[in-house]
């Protein structure tokens, strides 16, 4: 199988449980919730999506033939660091056993970040789903549930009942985040099962 790859890159894990780990990020490119154009935006399952995943022109960016040669892509590019986070876009559309087999060999720890819409491959080391309020969701439990808050639809009584370790709001970045912060906030105080998640590599402006 080829894999299609906006870009590699490594830096601080920016939000949820894992914030603050050196990591190496494999952002596939593709979605199956969005073209990720933004004429095609309003009619799209995810209208609030903030990452560009089309194409391979990212740093790092390209498409590699087969499960080998992307990991000695990714390899090169993370150094020591032996945590790698595979993105999208929906990476799910793109991960798969073999990928997952060669990144083990590699000594990499496997996290991914996916809209919970596709079925996790066996193998993966953490698990972390964001859902979306308009997608039917096949996945229900792993490591961490990133609901990005308020979204249409996605109340986090909706989701409180799945099988998840970490529930954590993430508020909606846009000219409403402030007030989505304050209101994530306020919800994560009454509801202490939940805590908050904050995307601090935009306030850090690391990538």
């Amino acid at each position: 199988m080829a894999y299609v790859v906006k870009e590699v890159f490594t830096t601080l894990q920016g939000e949820g449980a894992n914030t603050g780990r050196a990591a190496v990020f494999c952002r596939f490119a593709g979605c199956n919730l969005w073209t990720g154009r933004e004429g095609q935006r309003a009619s799209a399952v995810c209208q609030f999506c903030d990452t560009d995943f089309v194409g391979t022109d990212g740093p790092g960016g390209g498409r590699f033939a087969d499960a080998d040669a992307l990991v000695a892509h990714v390899d090169r590019v993370a150094g020591a660091t032996r945590f790698i986070v595979c993105t999208g876009g929906e990476p799910l559309l793109q991960l798969d056993r073999r990928l997952v087999d060669a990144l083990h060999a590699a000594r990499f720890e496997i996290a991914i970040e996916t809209n919970g819409t596709i079925a996790v491959p066996d193998g993966i080391d953490w698990v972390c789903v964001s859902p979306k309020a308009d997608a039917a969701l096949v996945v229900s439990g792993g490591d961490e549930l990133k609901l990005v808050f308020r979204q249409a639809g996605g109340d986090p009584e909706r989701y409180a009942g799945l099988d998840f370790t970490h529930f954590f709001l993430q508020p909606m970045d846009g000219p409403d985040r402030a007030r989505f912060t304050r209101e994530a906030i306020d919800y994560c105080l009454e509801h202490p099962r939940w805590r908050l998640s904050l995307q601090t590599h935009k306030y850090l402006g690391i990538p």
